[in-house]
């Protein structure tokens, strides 16, 4: 191999090196393409539920009444003292034991969304039982349309046998884009039949950092 040759090939690895370590190009607000963090926030667009990622200055432009964005909260909840009986989940026809519902307000109704591999699947909700359940819990009454939701996690069981999650029933109001983290997370990593042990791991994880901020949000409003 003559000199000429070996200093093409060096060069050739160099170029190779430079793009297996090149950095993903950084996430930019969707309005003025400024870099955000890996943890910023959103609005949602109410019409097609579409998420859009915008910086923090960006965020205050959507507080308000805005006639086609909303800013979505970064607060979570635990709702420790909620009130459901089985014969009310069971009438909701959710066919997992994982949900979440939010008021659409272009439906003018609450929707129901579970997560599936294939994506978030919407399920015809009862209304009468979903008034039922904000009776017996009026905190749902109270939740921001479009931008939380309630999380209904009854997949315990399952979860406590695999990852060592806790086995009970849980129950958040969470904004809008954790739940749809939580769909993406389910999608990318579910295999086969039942799901495999990495996606459970990953909802115990998922659900174990929102317990964690809900604890951290509750010491801050002690102090």
């Amino acid at each position: 191999m003559s000199a000429g040759e070996m200093d093409h090939r060096d060069d050739a690895f160099s170029v190779l090196r430079r793009f297996a370590t090149r950095r993903p190009a950084a996430e930019r607000c969707e309005f003025c393409s400024h870099v955000v963090a890996e943890e910023h926030q959103h609005v949602v667009e109410p019409a097609t539920r579409r998420l859009v990622c915008v910086c923090d200055a960006c965020a205050v432009l959507f507080s308000g009444d805005h006639p086609r964005y909303r800013r979505v909260p970064r607060s979570v909840r635990v709702l420790s003292n909620f009130q459901i009986t089985d014969a009310q989940w069971d009438s909701l026809l959710i066919p997992i034991g994982m949900a979440f519902f939010s008021h659409s307000s272009p439906a003018g109704r609450t929707v129901a969304l579970y997560p599936s591999p294939a994506g978030p699947t919407e399920s015809l909700l009862p209304l009468e039982t979903w008034q039922d359940i904000v009776r017996d819990n009026p905190v749902l009454a109270r939740m921001q349309p479009d931008v939380e939701a309630l999380v209904v996690n009854r997949l315990g069981a399952s979860q406590h046998e695999i990852s060592g999650a806790p086995a009970a029933s849980e129950y958040f109001i969470l904004p809008i884009d954790e739940c749809f983290k939580l769909v993406g997370l389910i999608r990318l990593h579910w295999k086969g039949l039942s799901g495999g042990v990495q996606v459970w791991g990953e909802m115990a994880r998922f659900f174990a950092a929102i317990r964690e901020r809900a604890g951290e949000a509750q010491e801050i409003r002690r102090a």
